[in-house]
């Protein structure tokens, strides 16, 4: 038997009635027929909202996005890029200023103050603070400027032109240098009460504070308490704190010392203290000592400036050495300036005139001729000199100041009454020729300094002028000898007597004792070089002579004379080249000389560059010179006169 089941039969259900044909109306139990289709009324209109989710998902992706952008970018700046942006964040917040150093100060021998440093303020300005954007007005350089200028003294629209510069970068302009204490209080008291304003209101338009970007760094200015005393000496300090003349620019290193700079964080031209600064700090310059006496200086000075302003002259120069060291004591110049104050000065009164002045020394310079004479034993001081009224040689005719008879004189006297003819003749037996006299003399006026700079290493100071003894002409191998054709600097003329009041040794000129460091260490100077230019011999002859110039009678220099001492000096007067047009016009006049003459101490030179009222002999207008402050000098070194009997060598020979 199979466990198949047996298929199922399909048993078949009741009939579908037929559908009555058209016409026949439905049997019973028939489907009602339907009603004919009329007029039927429109159903309801209704809105169905979409699904919120897409927008849902889009503005989730949006925000997503905005989202990782930011942190990107958060990253890049706080991690990749960090050091970048905070170098611009430094270079936009920190501000970096220069620390001047403190100047080193000037004093004379005895520490007496001739060049001060005080406290100042340079007034500074950061441009980029006075844009429209910064203030939030168009106008603030304009502003500001209006405000800044009448307590700066300066030209609005100069300010203006700082505060607005073409290059928009620019964080540092320096509106004023050097300004007193007062000025920035007033600034900063200014700039205190716009700020004030500022924070006190919100119109920006009519409080902005349009002095924040203003500054001040401390600084120092130039102080000469002995106005101008010693002028020609010091120089001056120009507006850049550098030495423009003088010992200050010669020295300016040593003076000025090593600047410092510091930064700082500001904000809103305001010091955050809390956010740090760096700093090197300055290294003061040091201070430096002169040879000068102030005293002495002030004496010189006061009896140029009488002298050149009595005679109407252009200028005048004296000088006063110690003949054994070499050290100038004074060196005045007339007229003079105020180096604390050169907007009143006479552009032709700056410097030093006294070593800068190329001049032909005249008769001052038949020391030199002498002393060649005694050296190289041609002559003595009692060798009779025939003197004529004219002399010729070469193609011109000399003659002395005054027309004479034919004077008698000996060597001595030759000096003693400045006679051009006579020297002429003695230095004609230098040699056999004249040729080999004027190699003789040459060489001599170069050991004794001409032709060469002093040794001062003075800024501007000139070596003269001292042709070869090849290229002297016919008439310069003759007026070389009395000092003509040949040109120096008062400091050489000087030397050159304290070269013969030191027993003929030459000691180079010096103007600087010493510095004093910042640590207070005091270092003197290099010795200066010494030479032997003539015999100890030959020099104390030379000083003998020149006693008669003074002493005697007939000498050119009486009025030179100092009751109680021995004086001995030289007068010259000399045929001027005017440095305008190189012709000769006018006179330079001049006295030379030691005291005392048996034992030096002392030499004082002067003088006095076209006399045009008066006399212009250099005895009558420079003697009285030498002797005004010679005088003051030696009370001042406390000297005493020796008491020994002047020299009295014979001037005149009865033939």
């Amino acid at each position: 038997m199979s466990d198949r089941e047996p298929p199922r039969r399909r048993v078949p259900g009741p009939a579908r009635p037929a559908r009555p044909a058209a016409g026949q109306r439905p049997g019973p139990g028939a489907r009602p027929a339907r009603r004919p289709a009329g007029p039927r009324s429109a159903p309801p209109k209704v809105i169905r909202l979409g699904s919120p989710r897409p927008r849902l998902r889009l503005v989730g992706v949006t925000l997503t996005l905005v989202l990782l952008a930011f942190v990107v970018r958060l990253f890049q700046v706080q991690a990749v890029d960090a050091s970048t942006y905070a170098a611009k964040a430094d270079q936009n917040r920190y501000v970096g200023q220069v620390l001047e150093a403190e100047r080193g100060g000037i004093t004379d021998r005895h520490g007496v103050a001739l060049a001060t440093t005080e406290d100042a303020y340079d007034i500074t300005a950061d441009p980029t603070m006075f844009a429209p954007d910064e203030l939030e007005i168009a106008d603030g350089p304009e502003q500001a400027a209006a405000l800044l200028a009448p307590i700066l003294g300066q030209d609005q629209d100069k300010l203006v032109e700082k505060l607005r510069p073409g290059n928009k970068a620019l964080r540092y302009v320096k509106l004023a240098g050097r300004q007193t204490p007062q000025t920035w209080k007033q600034i900063k008291d200014l700039k205190a009460a716009l700020a004030k304003k500022a924070e006190s209101t919100g119109n920006a338009d009519s409080t902005a504070n349009v002095l924040a970007g203003v500054f001040s760094v401390p600084t120092s200015k130039r102080v000469y308490p002995n106005n101008e005393l010693a002028a020609g000496i010091l120089g001056w300090v120009n507006a850049e704190g550098k030495g423009g003349g003088g010992v200050e620019l010669q020295l300016d290193k040593r003076l000025a010392g090593e600047n410092g700079k510091i930064r700082y964080a500001q904000s809103g031209g305001r010091l955050v203290p809390t956010a740090g600064s760096t700093e090197t700090p300055a290294v003061s310059g040091s201070d430096v000592e002169l040879t000068i006496d102030r005293d002495i200086q002030w004496a010189a000075q006061n009896a140029i400036s009488e002298q050149v302003k009595e005679s109407a002259a252009d200028r005048g120069y004296v000088i006063v050495q110690d003949t054994r060291t070499g050290e100038v004591l004074a060196m005045a110049n007339a007229p003079g300036f105020d180096p604390g104050d050169l907007s009143e000065a006479d552009p032709e009164a700056l410097g030093n005139a006294a070593v800068q002045d190329a001049f032909e020394p005249g008769s001052t310079a038949k020391v030199l001729s002498m002393a060649a004479v005694l050296e190289e034993n041609a002559a003595t001081p009692t060798t009779h000199v025939v003197v004529p009224n004219r002399l010729h040689r070469g193609d011109r005719l000399f003659k002395d100041d005054i027309d004479h008879p034919t004077w008698h004189l000996t060597l001595n006297g030759v000096l003693a009454k400045s006679s051009n003819i006579g020297t002429i003749l003695a230095t004609g037996q230098l040699g056999r020729t004249q040729a080999q006299a004027n190699r003789v003399l040459y060489k001599y006026l170069r050991k004794f300094g001409l032709g060469s700079h002093t040794g001062l290493g003075f800024p501007g100071e000139t070596k003269g002028i001292l042709a070869p003894p090849d290229e002297w002409s016919t008439s310069q191998q003759y007026t070389i000898p009395f000092g003509q054709g040949v040109s120096v600097n008062a400091m050489q003329a000087a030397s050159v007597y304290s070269t013969i009041a030191n027993g003929g040794v030459r000691v180079e000129p010096t103007l600087v004792r010493g510095s004093k460091g910042p640590d207070g260490r005091f270092t003197p100077a290099p010795e200066p070089e010494r030479s032997r230019v003539v015999s100890e011999k030959t020099a104390k002859t030379l000083a003998r002579m020149l006693e008669s110039v003074v002493d005697d009678e007939e000498g050119t220099g009486t009025r030179a004379r100092i009751p109680g001492y021995r004086v001995a000096g030289k007068t010259g007067t000399a045929n001027r080249v005017d440095p305008a047009t190189g012709k000769y016009h006018g006179y330079t006049s001049s006295f030379a000389g030691f005291a005392p003459a048996d034992k030096p101490r002392i030499t004082v030179y002067c003088v006095i560059q076209n006399a045009t009222e008066g006399s212009y002999f250099g005895g009558q207008i420079c003697g009285p010179v030498y002797k005004q402050v010679m005088e003051f000098a030696l009370k001042t070194l406390q000297v005493p006169p020796t008491g020994a009997a002047p020299a009295d060598l014979p001037v005149t020979f009865k033939p």
